[in-house]
């Protein structure tokens, strides 16, 4: 069940959404419109003691280098 973000093409205003069905009508929280645009996001993977670097942005990742796709 991922958490969408969007932004609302009426009112201009981000939102996001957690979607537990495809089928699901996405609705504006703050003006009730149904015209939006899907926004790309940014994971944050909290840093542990010792993990590896992620190759594509040099920061630490939460996972080994056997579990995670950053290497």
């Amino acid at each position: 069940m991922p958490i969408y973000e969007y932004v609302c093409e009426d009112c201009k205003k981000p939102f996001e959404k957690l979607v537990m069905n495809q089928s699901e009508q996405i609705v504006c929280p703050q003006c009730g419109g149904r015209h939006h645009k899907l926004q790309f996001s940014v994971i944050a993977a909290p840093s542990r003691s010792g993990a590896e670097k992620s190759a594509a942005t040099g920061t630490s990742c939460a996972c080994t280098p056997s579990s995670c796709g950053c290497h």
